[in-house]
């Protein structure tokens, strides 16, 4: 037996056992290297350690999540392709066009595409005294179909030679899946309004309407195919007697000329082609086709032919997408620049057109402001679909020198202007009548159509409206018309011109466009006046000029109307507004007067063996005196602005998309990129 303090002195026990291996008898052959391998075996392992249920419900669970994924991706993967194709087609860009679109929204009732323009078509002036100077002033919308194929054909062959091959199959892919309305209009989108480069470019082309942009048009109603009528009478007369040249002489069944360029026909083609009249445009086409020459040892007025031809031109090649009317504006415009060869850079009034020579009317170095001024709508479009800034340079020169020159009256301008000097002459004199009227219309015209940024037209825009209240505003006895008279050096003159009735669409155009509301107001008493120039007068017809009577007399109504003031020329204007008021209002008496005008038109001015003429008498229903002529812009202006005026579309012609000329032929306006 063992003493305690033996145990005691005896070292504590340990009890386990010490064993090393080898790390290849630890982990077996091969060893641990965390290899894939290794954890392969390892994950068997455990799959097979699961019981049979656990391993059969793993594997469902895998096969449901499979079965989802499938359908998941089948149902998504038709939206992600769109979205996708649809990002791209917004991020593709024109060939050769900066800033513009392959998809071009329309900047107005669609005009054609040049390059894709197909099926049926459609498509109008003033007048002026033969000796006389500048003694006129016409008005300056739509949606339609575009021109025939083969038409279509040889503007693709004319004007894609730029455009690649891949791009343009696929423009003309997107165009045949397009649904053209038509009455849809064709016209430029994004367009900046920077001065073109003077670079030669290929022509512009009028774009294409989305399709979102393509609703089903408006059906024609009675008053509106009654001016379908009036106009094919109208047209019936030219073609038999007339065809080819300038005015229709109905009552002799023969023709005047004053430029020889078949005027009444290029001022009507744009009136067909927004009525619909596919046969007598393609009739009218073939004539400027084979017969329209400009290479005449002709003078021809520097505005007329500006606002009647070139205008004329343009507003068609945009409508239609024809570039044959291009062609021939780029020819007219192009011959028309010598009027500019003057000391001042003020035009002169009549240029040879053959000869390439300018000179000033025989009897006086000036021309009229209301000339020089009322041009540049047609001369700046010109310059943008051709890329040549000479002529929107030699326009905007002279309004920037009428910009600064003094003579002005709280904005009010004379009547005419020195070439050689470039100075106001015969001061003191100042009208909203013949030669100084669309100066002011094109003040505010040419700010719209540049996209609202030249400040300095504006400028003299609202200046000149708030001189016409300061100095020419007057109401008459006894019904309180107001009216806009004259002012000669001091003295007001009761006097108004027809052509003066411009004025209550271009205000009604201006509020539209964001200036003051009173602009609405003052056009909604002026329409009103202008409407009783044609009620109180036995035919129901305006003289084109009239007197108010600024005191109240028995027996006497507001107008006065002098022996030689009572002819009627179917002047446009008062026609021109109506359309503007009613397309800004919605007030259906605006379409009624413009009924009753054109009952009043039939009753005492159409010619029965075809055409209209004018007549010497408007307060002689029983013998109105008819004149023997048609002028060109009862065609191009005033059954245009009456097919306009009775149509519940305001997408034929959307006003936030063109402009029209003071010939009542819509131009697009320029959008921004």
């Amino acid at each position: 037996m063992y003493s305690a303090a033996a145990a005691a002195a005896s070292p504590p026990r340990r009890d386990f056992i010490s064993v090393t291996l080898s790390p290849e008898e630890a982990v077996g052959p091969g060893g641990y290297n965390n290899s894939k391998a290794w954890r392969r075996r390892s994950c068997w392992r455990k799959w097979k350690q699961l019981s049979r249920l656990q391993r059969s419900v793993i594997l469902f669970l895998f096969a449901f999540l499979a079965v989802c994924g499938v359908i998941s991706y089948t149902n998504m993967g038709e939206p992600w392709k769109s979205l996708t194709n649809k990002s791209l087609d917004n991020q593709r860009i024109e060939p050769g066009v900066p800033g513009l679109k392959l998809a071009n929204p329309a900047v107005l009732p669609a005009p054609q595409k040049a390059d894709a323009n197909l099926g049926d078509y459609p498509e109008l002036s003033p007048q002026k005294q033969p000796k006389l100077p500048h003694v006129r002033r016409g008005p300056p919308n739509l949606q339609i179909k575009p021109p025939r194929r083969d038409m279509r054909l040889k503007t693709q062959r004319d004007t894609n030679k730029v455009v690649d091959e891949p791009v343009q199959a696929d423009k003309e892919e997107k165009t045949e899946k397009s649904v053209i309305s038509w009455r849809g209009a064709v016209i430029e989108p994004d367009q900046s309004t920077e001065p073109p480069s003077s670079k030669i470019k290929e022509p512009e082309k009028p774009s294409s309407m989305e399709a979102e942009s393509q609703k089903e048009p408006v059906p024609i109603n009675e008053r509106q195919m009654a001016v379908i009528e009036a106009f094919r009478h109208a047209w019936k007369g030219y073609k038999e007697f007339a065809w080819g040249h300038d005015e229709l002489k109905p009552l002799s069944k023969s023709y005047s000329e004053w430029f020889g360029l078949g005027l009444t026909l290029i001022d009507a083609l744009d009136t067909m082609w927004i009525l619909g009249l596919k046969e007598e445009f393609e009739e009218a086409r073939k004539w400027v086709a084979d017969d329209l020459v400009f290479d005449k040892n002709v003078d021809v007025n520097l505005f007329e032919s500006t606002i009647r031809i070139l205008g004329g031109l343009l507003s068609t090649y945009h409508l239609s997408g024809d570039s044959l009317f291009l062609e021939k504006a780029k020819d007219i415009g192009s011959r028309l620049m010598p009027a500019f060869n003057t000391p001042s850079k003020v035009p002169y009034s009549d240029v040879n057109i053959g000869r390439g020579t300018a000179h000033p009317p025989r009897w006086t170095s000036d021309s009229t402001v209301a000339e020089v001024t009322s041009i540049q709508l047609e001369f700046r479009e010109l310059s943008r679909l051709t890329g040549d800034e000479k002529f929107q340079k030699a326009v905007d020169e002279v309004m920037k020198h009428v910009h600064t020159l003094s003579g002005k009256n709280d904005g009010l301008v004379p009547m005419f202007i020195n070439t050689n000097s470039g100075q106001f002459t015969h001061l003191g004199v100042y009208t909203l009548g013949a030669r100084a009227d669309s100066y002011y219309e094109y003040l505010l015209k040419q700010w719209i159509q540049g996209g609202k940024k030249e400040n300095e037209l504006l400028e003299d825009y609202v200046r000149a409206i708030e001189g016409v209240k300061k100095h020419l505003l007057q109401r008459s006895q006894p019904k309180k018309l107001t009216f806009v008279g004259e002012l000669a050096h001091g003295h007001f003159s009761a006097k108004m011109d027809h052509l003066v009735c411009f004025l209550p669409g271009t205000l009604a155009l201006g509020a539209h466009n964001g200036l003051t509301a009173d602009h609405m107001k003052l056009a909604e008493a002026l329409i009103e006046t202008c409407y009783q120039m044609y009620v109180q007068v036995e035919t129901g017809l305006s003289p084109e000029i009239v007197h108010f009577n600024l005191h109240a007399q028995k027996g006497h109504k507001d107008v006065e109307i002098k022996p030689a003031d009572r002819h009627n020329l179917l002047r446009p204007e008062t026609v021109e507004s109506l359309f503007y008021m009613y397309r800004f209002t919605g007030d259906k008496k605006y379409q009624d007067w413009g009924w009753e005008i054109l009952q009043n038109f039939n009753k005492y001015t159409r010619v029965s063996t075809g055409g209209y003429t004018s007549i010497n008498n408007v307060q002689n229903p029983s013998n109105p005196e008819p004149r023997d002529k048609m002028e060109s812009f009862f065609l191009g202006e005033t059954l245009k602005y009456m097919f306009l005026l009775f149509s519940d579309d305001i997408d034929l012609i959307n006003l936030d998309k063109y402009v029209f000329n003071t010939e009542a032929h819509p131009l697009p306006i320029w959008m921004p990129a």
